[in-house]
């Protein structure tokens, strides 16, 4: 950006910012009011509009509906690093319009050029770069053991390279089939994966409905009850459980409709995040769990000692005593 635009007082800060942002994007990027008033820190569209407007007005920027000799329009919108007094001109003339994007006409030697509503043709900005189509003067190739005098005088300074010219930035046909066609593809797999998931919520849901009326009785509850456990089952396969552990979690509250937090409950102990609690308070007692298997305890030939039969001390036998 040239320093004077950033130093340019007609347009306020917030203007500035947002050429700056359109400017860093690479050609053919679209500007979207509604795109660029998303994301953090960003202002609302109403703002993005009004700084746009007031960017057109200063003549940087403005929006543009090309007519191509093929018969096509493409809108588009022009941007420039610098303020263009043609812009300038003609926002005063179509911003009045109902249809404020200036109509630009595609001609035989491919310039463009404005149509103004009286009918006659005027020049779009674009001025040609007269240093685009020349190549530089080649000078003598200095030989390697010549050295310049002392006394030599710098060569003359390259003149300077006119102000870059306005960049443009539309969406082709081309583009806008692309970006159609890769819209409709994401809008069918995300249906897809809604039914998948409506589908399996449904499985589910049904099941434990027909499974609780056989060992719970008829559902006496809120209306609409089947459609609530439906919606929570579906939230649990959103948040990653399985089917299966639904179907577990569901069996283990033992309620045709649980409550928020008998669903979480449940899922817990299904999915090994919480200890279920035992109907009484206390982990009941395992003679295996206390003492271990009794299939991996030593064992001793008739007449042994078996403080010498193993290594480990601690090791023991239990048995029953048979009383006569």
């Amino acid at each position: 950006m040239p320093s004077t635009t950033a130093r340019d007082d007609d347009i306020s800060f917030r203007a500035l910012g947002l050429l700056t942002y359109i400017l860093d994007q690479k050609d053919g990027w679209q500007v979207r009011s509604d795109q660029l008033s998303r994301g953090e820190g960003r202002e609302g569209r109403g703002a993005v509009r009004t700084a746009l407007g007031e960017l057109a007005q200063r003549g940087y920027y403005r929006l543009e509906r090309r007519h191509f000799l093929n018969g096509k329009c493409a809108m588009g919108t022009a941007v420039s690093e610098s303020p263009v007094k043609q812009w300038v001109e003609d926002h005063k003339t179509f911003s009045t319009k109902k249809d404020p994007s200036v109509p630009v006409h595609e001609q035989e030697d491919g310039s463009f050029l404005v149509k103004y509503p009286d009918g006659t043709f005027g020049s779009d900005g674009f001025e040609p770069d007269p240093l685009d189509d020349q190549e530089p003067p080649a000078g003598p190739e200095p030989e390697d053991d010549e050295e310049a005098p002392a006394d030599a005088e710098e060569p003359p300074a390259a003149p300077e390279k006119p102000a870059a010219r306005p960049r443009r930035t539309r969406r082709t046909s081309a583009q806008k089939a692309a970006d159609d066609k890769e819209k409709a593809a994401e809008k069918k797999r995300k249906n897809e994966e809604k039914a998948a998931l409506d589908a399996a919520a449904e499985a589910v849901a049904k099941w434990w409905w027909e499974d609780a009326e056989k060992h719970l009785g008829k559902y006496v509850g809120k209306t609409n009850g089947f459609v609530a456990m439906r919606g929570m089952v579906k939230k649990a396969l959103e948040a990653g459980y399985t089917q299966r552990q639904c179907a577990d979690a569901l069996r283990h509250a033992r309620k045709h409709l649980p409550s928020a937090q008998q669903w979480q409950t449940a899922l817990g102990v299904v999915s090994n995040h919480i200890i279920p609690n035992q109907p009484t308070g206390r982990i009941p007692y395992s003679d295996k769990a206390t003492w271990g298997d009794q299939s991996d305890a030593p064992t001793y030939e008739p007449g042994e000692n078996p403080s010498s039969a193993a290594d480990d001390s601690d090791d023991a036998t239990f048995g029953v005593i048979a009383r006569s």
